[in-house]
C-alpha cells in the first residue's frame, strides 16, 4: 500500500467533504432526539463508502477505455466549474 497516495486521497476528499451537503443531512439526522446517533453515523458511513466503491469502479474501468490525463483534465474543469458556480450563487 502506497502511504502516500493514501494520505493524499484522504486529506482530498476529507477536505471535499468538509461542509458540502451531505455532511449537512448528517447533521440534520444526528440532531433529532428520536434517532440514535450510532445509527445515523453506520447509515452515513456506509454511503460514502457504497458510493466511493462505485467510484473506484467506474474510475479504474475508465482508465482503460480514455487517457487518464484527459481524465484529469475533466476533474478540473469540473472543479472549477463548481468553484465558479458557487462563487456566482453566493452573490
Amino acid at each position: 500500500m502506497d502511504l502516500k497516495m493514501l494520505g493524499v486521497v484522504f486529506m482530498t476528499v476529507f477536505l471535499a467533504e468538509l461542509g458540502d451537503k451531505t455532511q449537512l443531512a448528517t447533521m440534520l439526522f444526528a440532531s433529532r432526539d428520536s434517532v440514535s446517533v450510532l445509527t445515523v453515523f453506520a447509515g452515513a458511513s456506509f454511503a460514502l463508502i457504497a458510493a466511493t466503491a462505485m467510484a473506484v469502479f467506474v474510475g479504474s474501468n475508465l482508465a482503460h477505455l480514455v487517457d487518464t490525463r484527459y481524465l484529469t483534465y475533466i476533474a478540473g474543469v469540473g472543479f472549477i466549474a463548481v468553484g465558479v458556480w458557487t462563487l456566482w450563487s453566493a452573490t
